[in-house]
């Protein structure tokens, strides 16, 4: 049996994306992207930026949503070329596994939120403060 198929020198061509690995400098702008992607949030958190807690909630959501997509293409090196468009596969099914796991923690908060917190208003807060004096 010849054993030119496991030759890479055998007269085929195999293509190879030459960014396959990355460069420093892919690696840098997702870097410096995934730093600023991570700030932004923070600082929108930290001085309360967004009032409503339902904007901020999807502000951020929005803001996780792209830096996985950042991660997934300058450090997983995804794109529709390499690995005979597995990769793209690969993207969006987890796209698809990301919406079904923001989704499903969204509804699991908001359920607990409805049935296990008491519906606190300012009568029932004066009440008790009364009582207690």
């Amino acid at each position: 049996m010849s054993d030119h198929h496991n030759d890479h020198h055998d007269g085929h061509h195999h293509d190879h994306d030459d960014h396959a690995h990355g460069t420093v400098k892919s690696y840098t702008i997702g870097f410096v992207l995934s730093v600023i992607l991570t700030a932004i949030p923070f600082w929108l958190v930290m001085n309360n930026v967004i009032a409503s807690s339902l904007t901020a909630g999807l502000v951020l959501m929005g803001f996780a949503v792209v830096q996985i997509v950042v991660h997934m293409i300058y450090f997983l090196h995804m794109n529709t070329k390499s690995e005979g468009g597995w990769n793209m596969l690969s993207f969006i099914f987890t796209l698809v596994l990301l919406v079904i796991m923001l989704a499903g923690s969204i509804w699991v908060m908001h359920h607990l939120n409805t049935n296990m917190m008491p519906a606190m208003n300012h009568e029932v807060l004066d009440g008790i403060n009364k009582r207690a004096q």
